[in-house]
């Protein structure tokens, strides 16, 4: 794995919901080498150990990363409290991807919240193959559906008040498709039932985990997670390092 540690400029900044913001950065090497579904380490003046940010969108050819977070805390409060012209100080691009495989298959891309956005760099290289099936508390929380359709995905929204789209859980919009492979992102809950789609299918399936991290690379066991050999031997493995994309028949469900 390999990473940088850079100082990048704030080009865009915009609040998309009440505690939801999306921060793009220029960002040079850091750029060319992310992958969909890695993270970046952002670093807090007057914090110890830095926030993982899930990569949303990478630009190539202008160079920039995009970043969709919400304020968890000081931090993220910190953050957020950033303007165009500041800059950030990343740590990336960290963690192992989705491994798209073949685009011309009928994917799915399930995310729940703000498991969403690591969702949108891996769906666009899909183009008019994707689905995304994104779920949300309610309307207001909605976010990025215009982002995934310019790229050419088809959308369709689920929410637990039925504000918005289907009344419900997304994994009930999953149980009704047809598709080739999944990829997913999301609380833990709803990763545990498309998990349970795809063994029942023998369907592919990627599973983006959602973890507290310290180091970002390894170093600590703040974000272990038991995992599955090929063997079926159980071990415990980095959230950070390992993943956080993990093909779902490798991660070993608690409870």
């Amino acid at each position: 794995m390999k990473y940088d540690v850079m100082l990048c400029k704030i080009l865009r900044k915009e609040q998309m919901t009440a505690d939801i913001f999306d921060v793009t950065v220029e960002a040079g090497a850091l750029a060319q080498a992310a992958q969909p579904g890695q993270f970046a380490h952002l670093y807090v003046p007057g914090k110890t150990l830095r926030r993982p940010i899930s990569i949303c969108e990478i630009d190539r050819a202008q160079n920039t990363l995009r970043f969709v977070f919400q304020i968890r805390g000081e931090g993220t409060a910190q953050l957020a409290a950033l303007n165009a012209g500041d800059t950030l100080d990343l740590l990336a691009p960290l963690g192992t991807g989705f491994s798209l495989g073949d685009t011309s298959r009928k994917a799915v891309f399930v995310g729940g919240g703000i498991g969403v956005p690591p969702l949108l760099e891996a769906a666009k290289a899909f183009g008019t193959n994707a689905t995304v099936l994104a779920g949300f508390r309610s309307q207001d929380a909605v976010i990025l559906k215009e982002d995934f359709e310019r790229n050419g995905n088809q959308v369709q929204i689920a929410t637990d008040d039925g504000s918005f789209g289907h009344c419900g859980l997304v994994t009930d919009l999953l149980a009704k498709l047809d598709f080739d492979v999944i990829f997913a992102c999301g609380p833990t809950p709803m990763l545990k039932a498309v998990c349970k789609i795809a063994q029942q299918r023998g369907t592919p399936c990627q599973i983006s985990l959602e973890e507290r991290m310290a180091c970002g690379v390894g170093a600590c066991l703040g974000c272990a997670v038991k995992l599955r050999r090929e063997t079926g031997e159980e071990y415990y493995g980095h959230v950070c390092k390992d993943g956080p994309v993990f093909d779902f028949q490798r991660v070993v469900w608690e409870g």
